[in-house]
């Protein structure tokens, strides 16, 4: 059962500061008579009661995906209909752009900018940052398994040709050659219809495409979003 007088539970964490003004009164005031209090058996007994109240005299609304962003929530199929849910997460140091993206740079390129048009090359990485942390993809490492002793292939790509995810095409803009960007990427900003093969970049290996299918086809309390290390290595 999920608490919802709790921080650290996925009801009561509070909505980043963009979309705190969209979410439903009846949250909002949940939370304020919520906050400081114990979790205690009685207490959501009480607040699942009321919740349910609402949900019935709301004709059983059902929020999409997009209206669980705005209202500062992961979508997550198991929760769609709820007016609670896990909190989508900002960092203060990160860049927040108005698409939902954030960004920061590692490393700051000295070489030619990216630009419409050109093709970039880059070395990336990726990791479920919203589950468990499970790497799908590594820089600098061999291609296939680390029994090929290959050198890994650098993902190419045209900018602007709507060739890979959105997150990419807007945060390897600007980009400089021999720069490190990191991507917090939320579900609306990655692979469409939660399918890899749509767009790039796809893991080279066999147990990364396992790992990030296994993240985007779940339709439990998974949280979708995901990080990229991208390193700028050429502009042609």
């Amino acid at each position: 059962m999920l608490c919802l007088s709790c921080k650290s539970s996925l009801g009561a964490a509070p909505a980043p500061q963009r979309a705190s003004t969209s979410q439903p009164a009846t949250a909002a005031i949940r939370q304020q008579a919520t906050r400081g209090q114990e979790c205690d058996p009685q207490l959501q007994r009480r607040q699942l009661i009321g919740g349910a109240a609402v949900l019935a005299a709301s004709l059983a609304f059902r929020a999409s995906p997009a209206e669980a962003v705005i209202k500062g929530y992961e979508p997550m199929p198991a929760l769609e209909g709820k007016d609670y849910g896990k909190a989508r997460m900002t960092y203060s140091d990160y860049v927040q752009s108005e698409s939902g993206l954030q960004y920061i740079d590692l490393k700051v390129g000295t070489g030619e900018e990216s630009r419409q048009g050109a093709t970039c090359v880059v070395d990336w990485s990726g990791v479920t940052i919203g589950y468990y942390g499970r790497p799908f993809e590594a820089r600098n490492k061999p291609k296939g398994g680390a029994f090929t002793g290959d050198e890994k292939e650098f993902f190419r790509f045209k900018l602007g040709d709507h060739s890979v995810i959105p997150a990419f095409e807007e945060g390897l803009t600007g980009m400089r050659v021999g720069g490190i960007r990191r991507l917090i990427v939320p579900v609306e900003l990655g692979y469409p219809d939660n399918d890899m093969n749509k767009l790039g970049p796809k893991p080279t290996t066999f147990s990364g495409q396992r790992a990030l299918s296994f993240v985007l086809g779940n339709r439990g309390l998974i949280d979708k979003t995901l990080l990229f290390d991208v390193e700028l290595m050429a502009v042609r």
